[in-house]
């Protein structure tokens, strides 16, 4: 027996407990129907011209309902008369490689067929001018090419710093739309002046480019649309500012503050740009972000194959599993940290040779004196909140709590031969 095993071997794990949170379920019914109605509004479809060569900017998000939005968007531009083509809006992903940018989309459900345009990736920039402090700003060289550009994004807080303008249209245009270049400039100075730098980045774009509209989506805790507007270019910065506070109260939580042990099933790029997204388990990349639970230990078990092996995130955690290391990508991953600046999620975190050892290590090393009395927190991945496990000893919070209700009678978590959990 290993000197791990040795360690480990008499830990014990608490008995779960599945639980439904309860968050605001409000959602667009047929976001299609809301979207061609804002695309009819002054400042939008009004702005496309016959014949014009009409560039579609979109990410590497999971965005809900992102393939349905990009095709009713790309079906109004031709419309209008215009010649709508897509382009991949998403910085350093996808390997920062134009190939690797496209296969992003597909996953996504974004891809020349069933979008009915064409999608022209390229990692190339064009240099459009200089921030005051020095840094340049660039833009794909395709979208700068095009006669007008609309940008689609979700707005939502961003991961690693606070600020008035965040993560949606205007970071898609001065991270996104910049490739990969653009986004290692404007992380160039670190997250301490991202709150700065993109919407100067972005300003400077909406200035020189043809941007005509962005398309804001906002989502409940479920990851249902339950906003759809399109923003005139003018209004795009003064509006998002508005929507990332209604995104902000609309976040899905883990409804306890203090936590001793957290296990994360999978992380990933689709799951967040983080591979799991702080604002949920209140680690942060970077000192200029804050809030979530207390959590003394966190754990991740795997990743999703949408991800490609791309790993980031996984050094934000302090244990993890040999199965999840041996399917990283740790160019693709270190890739994140080289453009971002921001190198301690694509470290590897402590790995033990199974899932139960990864949770016995988590729980020896908790802080706590009564190993039995761990209050220990199991979810899928940040996206899925819905119901989740918890620990037995959390059963009396969760019963006096208005938006948690109980599904099951304790239970011992079950592992496979290989040590690895029953889903």
């Amino acid at each position: 027996m290993s000197i791990l095993r040795t360690l480990l071997e008499e830990i014990p794990i608490p008995r779960m407990v599945r639980i439904r949170q309860r968050f605001d379920a409000a959602r667009l019914e047929h976001p299609a129907e809301v979207l061609k109605q804002e695309l009819r509004k002054p400042g939008a479809l009004d702005r496309i011209k016959p014949g014009q060569q009409v560039a579609i900017a979109v990410g590497s998000r999971g965005i809900a309902n992102i393939a349905l939005v990009t095709k009713t968007t790309i079906d109004a531009v031709r419309d209008a008369g215009g010649h709508p083509f897509i382009v991949p809006c998403m910085g350093s992903h996808g390997g920062a490689s134009a190939q690797g940018q496209i296969e992003v989309l597909h996953h996504l459900g974004v891809d020349e067929l069933s979008m009915g345009a064409p999608i022209r990736s390229s990692m190339e920039v064009v240099k459009l001018a200089e921030l005051p402090n020095g840094l340049p700003v660039y833009v794909d060289w395709y979208a700068s090419e095009a006669d007008a550009i609309v940008v689609i994004n979700r707005v939502k807080p961003h991961t690693a710093f606070r600020g008035r303008i965040e993560s949606g249209i205007m970071k898609m245009i001065a991270i996104g739309l910049g490739k990969q270049k653009g986004a290692e400039a404007c992380h160039q100075m670190g997250f301490k002046y991202m709150a700065e730098n993109v919407p100067a980045m972005a300003s400077i774009m909406l200035d020189k480019l043809p941007i005509v509209f962005g398309v804001a989506l906002v989502e409940n805790a479920y990851d249902e649309t339950c906003l759809v507007e399109v923003l005139p270019a003018e209004q795009i910065e003064a509006r998002e500012e508005e929507l990332l506070i209604e995104a902000k109260a609309r976040l899905p939580k883990i409804l306890f503050p203090q936590i001793d042990v957290l296990i994360i099933d999978y992380i990933g790029k689709n799951i967040s740009g983080d591979g799991m997204d702080p604002n949920i388990t209140g680690r942060y990349p970077t000192p200029y972000a804050h809030g979530g639970p207390d959590v003394t230990k966190m754990a991740v078990l795997d990743l999703t194959p949408e991800t490609k092996g791309n790993a980031n995130g996984v050094g934000t955690a302090d244990f993890t599993t040999q199965r999840l290391v041996d399917k990283m990508d740790r160019p693709a991953t270190y890739a994140n940290g080289l453009t971002s600046t921001v190198c301690a999620p694509t470290k590897i975190a402590t790995t033990l040779e199974n899932q139960l050892y990864t949770v016995k290590a988590s729980v020896k090393t908790c802080n706590i004196l009564d190993y039995t009395k761990c209050r220990l927190v199991r979810i899928r991945d940040t996206l899925h909140l819905g119901e989740i496990e918890i620990s037995e000893n959390l059963l009396e919070e969760a019963r006096l709590h208005p938006d948690i209700e109980i599904l099951t009678e304790p239970y011992e978590l079950v592992f496979d031969e290989k040590g690895d959990l029953f889903q």
